[in-house]
């Protein structure tokens, strides 16, 4: 079944904040195979100019497409057990660091056929709960055979 098109441009509700702690960046940078100190040394990130650790570039992809339910809504059409990741990207307005309570609204930006698969871009828009933009995450999701 096609992915409903009336998904391009609608966007989520704001998501639950999500608490970013030390505990969870150090649990990504170690998934991911970083040892940047940054992540995981207060002291190391306050020498690099941050005032506490950071999280590694992708950290967002954690939390940024839980927000509200747009990729979960029967309306959408999405098979999620066909699904798999296509690219992402991230652009930032300042690294995201421990204490921050961050919020997405994610935007389907794009809905295309490439063979038989479908694609659908996500547009996360990532901020403070007190309004401050953080960054952008866009993600794109592949549904094999969604074309067919």
């Amino acid at each position: 079944m096609a992915l409903n098109r009336d998904f391009v441009g609608r966007a989520s509700a704001p998501s639950a904040p999500y608490e970013v702690s030390r505990v969870k960046i150090k649990e990504f940078a170690a998934a991911i195979g970083d040892d940047n100190p940054v992540y995981r040394d207060r002291e190391a990130a306050r020498a690099a100019g941050h005032p506490d650790v950071i999280a590694p570039p992708t950290f967002p992809i954690v939390f940024s497409l839980s927000g509200g339910s747009i990729l979960t809504d029967p309306e959408l059409g999405l098979n999620l057990a066909m699904v798999v990741h296509g690219e992402q990207r991230f652009e930032y307005r300042r690294p995201i660091r421990a204490g921050d309570e961050l919020v997405s609204v994610s935007t389907v930006t794009d809905i295309r056929v490439v063979g038989r698969n479908e694609l659908i871009t996500v547009r996360s828009d990532i901020g403070t709960v007190e309004g401050e933009d953080v960054c952008v995450a866009y993600n794109t999701i592949v549904e094999r055979g969604g074309a067919s």
